[in-house]
């Protein structure tokens, strides 16, 4: 069999309702939200469940909220037993890439996410 590889987004990939889904069918998914909302003492899955199109925009919203939509499509598929064997991200995506990788915690992702956001 091949070599799987995921390719994470950066920013522009947004939208509004984005991950909501994915928060309502698995709970592994559901639980990165709630862990990226304590990270950062802030409800980044009301912004990308809920929020306006400008609100999802600002860049210190956009990174945080592409990176918690990306690593719970990563938890949901590793749930299923699909795991890459490379991965790769464009811009922002290197922060999810590193997540995928083990060689950087959600957590501190999200944290330093926000931080590169405002400071853009």
């Amino acid at each position: 069999m091949g070599k799987l590889a995921f390719l994470f987004p950066g920013q522009a990939s947004q939208y509004p309702g984005m991950g909501k889904d994915l928060a309502e069918k698995f709970g592994v998914s559901r639980a990165v939200f709630e862990e990226a909302d304590q990270a950062l003492g802030l409800a980044i899955s009301r912004i990308c469940f809920e929020g306006s199109e400008d609100e999802l925009k600002l860049t210190e919203n956009t990174q945080p909220a592409i990176l918690t939509v990306s690593v719970a499509a990563l938890r949901a598929l590793q749930e299923k037993g699909i795991s890459p064997d490379y991965v790769a991200g464009h811009s922002l995506g290197e922060y999810s890439a590193n997540v995928a990788a083990g060689t950087l915690e959600f957590a501190d992702a999200v944290r330093l996410v926000r931080k590169r956001g405002k400071y853009m």
